[in-house]
């Protein structure tokens, strides 16, 4: 998922970042509430976590602009503001979901994909397969023809990407922006490295190869039949 997070203390937003990353998902932040409606207003996100307490724009009047924009991105709110009429008023200002600080990041992970599979549809976001290639994404698993496949978290995440994506050729730049969450080319081989070892991985023992380079353009996976 693409996800955006909206928390003027620093060191909390590298902690959820961070956590985030390593879990696959791709993560802009913003530290305040004028930028955050910007990046929420002409990005395109899966989920948000936004702060209730924020400069320039206060995490419940940026909810409350977003949702009279028309944006309906799921958002998770966190305060530290617990009692239950703060939690009320958070889900009535728009939010859909509402996390008392300190927290534990695997309840904040935990929610946070409840909330992106609420908007993409369950069936739709856990399972994916291209031909007898299989990934569920509930249990965080790859099979192909029924063996398990061992990935790292990038191998599946561009994985997730390419299958999510069957059929159309995919670029460097979408690869770079959506799997590697970087917003220029960083002019490395690091792409056509994770491609490598994806390739073996997935074609071990296979006849036919799954992922295919279009010269010139980037990389498509294709179902055979």
């Amino acid at each position: 998922m693409r996800i955006l997070v909206i928390e003027d203390e620093s060191s909390v937003s590298e902690y959820i970042a961070n956590g985030l990353k390593q879990s696959g998902h791709v993560v802009d932040t913003a530290p305040d509430g004028k930028e955050g409606l910007f990046l929420a207003s002409t990005g395109s996100y899966d989920a948000m976590i936004i702060d209730r307490m924020i400069p320039q724009l206060d995490g419940l009047a940026l909810i409350r602009t977003l949702r009279a924009g028309g944006n309906q991105t799921p958002v998770l709110i966190l305060s530290a503001m617990g009692e239950v009429d703060d939690r009320v008023l958070g889900l009535r200002s728009g939010g859909d979901d509402y996390l008392v600080k300190p927290f534990a990041f695997s309840e904040l992970l935990a929610r946070i994909e409840i909330l992106g599979r609420r908007t993409t549809g369950l069936s739709e976001k856990t399972q994916l397969s291209a031909g007898d290639l299989h990934m569920d994404m509930l249990a965080r698993k790859v099979t192909r023809a029924g063996t398990a496949i061992d990935l790292q978290t990038r191998e599946f995440r561009l994985l997730e990407y390419l299958l999510r994506h069957k059929g159309q050729v995919i670029t460097r730049t979408m690869l770079l922006e959506n799997v590697w969450d970087y917003h220029f080319d960083p002019q490395t081989n690091v792409i056509d490295v994770h491609i490598s070892r994806l390739r073996s991985k997935i074609n071990a023992g296979h006849k036919t190869h799954l992922i295919r380079t279009v010269r010139g353009a980037g990389y498509i996976i294709e179902d055979p039949s």
